[in-house]
């Protein structure tokens, strides 16, 4: 069983090597408040958190990566928007994107804090931010 996990695992890691670009402009473009929009129109909900599972950033790109292709994404600022988050007693925090999509941080080193925005970088290389109330209530738990 842990030789199927292995694989599986080389196989995820692989996937950003050889697959080919489909295309040099970015047809998917994530916006500052983390809607999502194709050519323009705007994706569901369920769209948006559809292809974040294969959003990753690469060498400050961001493209959406399957086994065969490579889209280009323009980001506006950060992937996600974080809506709420949750610090466990472990040290760790799971955090919420506005889309719908969860993710862990092992712990508060995950944190970038600036004077206007905090960001925190996930899996796959993708960078979040705080929307403004998960802004201010982390400032009022762990910085006042």
């Amino acid at each position: 069983m842990t030789s199927k996990i292995a694989t599986a695992t080389e196989a995820l890691n692989s996937l950003n090597q050889g697959a080919p670009l489909c295309d040099a402009s970015a047809i998917f473009e994530i916006t500052d408040s983390g809607d999502w929009y194709y050519r323009g129109g705007k994706l569901p909900l369920k769209f948006s958190k559809l292809f974040a599972s294969i959003l990753h950033r690469v060498e400050g790109q961001y493209y959406l990566i399957t086994p065969v292709e490579k889209l280009k994404v323009n980001v506006v600022s950060e992937a996600l928007v974080i809506v709420d988050y949750d610090a466990k007693q472990a040290g760790t925090f799971e955090v919420i994107s506005s889309i719908g999509t969860e993710h862990e941080l092992a712990s508060f080193d995950g944190f970038t804090v600036t004077n206007d925005k905090i960001m925190l970088q996930l899996e796959r290389g993708l960078v979040a931010k705080l929307n403004r109330a998960c802004f201010y209530r982390f400032i009022n738990e762990f910085i006042a």
